[in-house]
C-alpha cells in the first residue's frame, strides 16, 4: 500500500510540474508579445523567458502560435470529465456551470494575464482567428460530451436515431454512435453509453454548450470592463442565474438609467 501511495503522489507532482511549465510559457509568451508584438516574439524567447528549452516548449505547445492562444490545453477535457461526473439528477445547464466555476478561478488569480492575451489576441487578427477556431472544436466537444450525458433519445437528433425498421433483431441497437472523445463514463443519465456522431447532436446539446461558452466570455468582459470590486465568481455566476431564468428582463435598479438619459430614482 504504501508503495501505491508514493506511485499516486508521485504522479501527481509531475502533473503539477508539467502545469506550471505550461502556464510559464503561456504567460512568457503572452508577456512579450503584449510588449513586442505576437510577430516578433520566437520560441528561443519564449523558452529562454520560462527559463526552458526550446526544445520544452514543442512538449507542450504544437505551434508557436498556440502559446499565445492556449492558457492551458487541459482546460477544456477537465470541464468535459466534470460534466459526466456530475449527479445524474442535476440539470445540464447546472451541471455546466459547474464544471465551468471550477475552473474559471484561474481568470481571478491571473487577472493581469488574461487582460494582457485579450489585448494580444486583438492585435493579431491570425491569432484571434485561431483561437476563435480552438474555441469551436472545445465546444464540439462539449455539445458531444453532454449529448452523451442526456443519453441517445435526447441527445441525439431524430434523424440520426434508429427506428423499429433500422434493427430487426430487436436488439435496440440505437443510434449511429460513437464514444465519448475522453471515453469515460459518468454519473448521468446515459452513463456508459455511447452518442451519435457529430452531426447527429442534437440542437439542445449544442445550444446549451455555445450559450455556456458565450456566458463566459461575456462574463469576463463585464468583469474587465468594470475594474471589478464584484468578484469574478459572482458575475459568473450572475450570468447563469439569467440564463436558468429564461432570459426574463431583470427588475429595474436603483440609479438605472431610462432611454432618455434621465434617472429612474424617484
Amino acid at each position: 500500500m504504501r508503495g501505491v501511495t508514493t506511485k499516486g503522489a508521485g504522479a501527481g507532482l509531475r502533473e503539477r510540474k508539467k502545469q506550471a511549465t505550461r502556464a510559464a510559457l503561456a504567460e512568457a509568451a503572452v508577456r512579450l508579445a503584449a510588449e513586442h508584438g505576437a510577430e516578433h516574439v520566437t520560441v528561443e524567447a519564449i523558452s529562454n523567458a520560462a527559463g526552458v528549452s526550446p526544445r520544452t516548449f514543442f512538449n507542450y505547445f504544437d505551434s508557436h502560435d498556440d502559446a499565445f492562444v492556449m492558457m492551458d490545453t487541459q482546460i477544456g477535457e477537465r470541464v468535459r470529465r466534470a460534466v459526466r461526473d456530475a449527479p445524474a439528477g442535476l440539470a445540464p445547464l447546472d451541471a455546466v456551470r459547474e464544471a465551468m466555476a471550477a475552473e474559471l478561478a484561474d481568470v481571478e488569480r491571473r487577472h493581469e494575464v488574461w487582460g494582457l492575451r485579450a489585448k494580444v489576441l486583438k492585435k493579431s487578427p491570425h491569432l484571434l482567428a485561431r483561437g476563435l477556431g480552438l474555441h469551436m472544436a472545445e465546444e464540439r466537444d462539449l455539445a458531444r460530451t453532454i449529448a452523451h450525458r442526456l443519453g441517445p433519445s435526447a441527445g441525439c437528433a431524430a434523424g440520426d436515431r434508429a427506428t423499429d425498421g433500422d434493427d430487426p433483431a430487436g436488439t435496440d441497437a440505437g443510434p449511429r454512435v460513437r464514444a465519448d472523445p475522453d471515453g469515460a463514463t459518468g454519473a448521468g443519465p446515459a452513463a456508459g453509453a455511447d452518442t451519435c456522431d457529430e452531426d447527429g447532436i442534437a440542437l439542445y446539446p449544442r445550444l446549451l454548450a455555445a450559450v455556456a461558452g458565450t456566458a463566459v466570455r461575456v462574463s469576463i468582459e463585464h468583469w474587465y470592463a468594470h475594474s471589478p470590486p464584484t468578484p469574478f465568481p459572482d458575475i459568473f455566476r450572475e450570468v447563469f442565474t439569467h440564463l436558468s431564468a429564461g432570459l426574463r428582463r431583470p427588475p429595474a435598479q436603483t440609479g438605472d438609467r431610462r432611454s432618455d438619459g434621465r434617472s429612474t430614482e424617484s
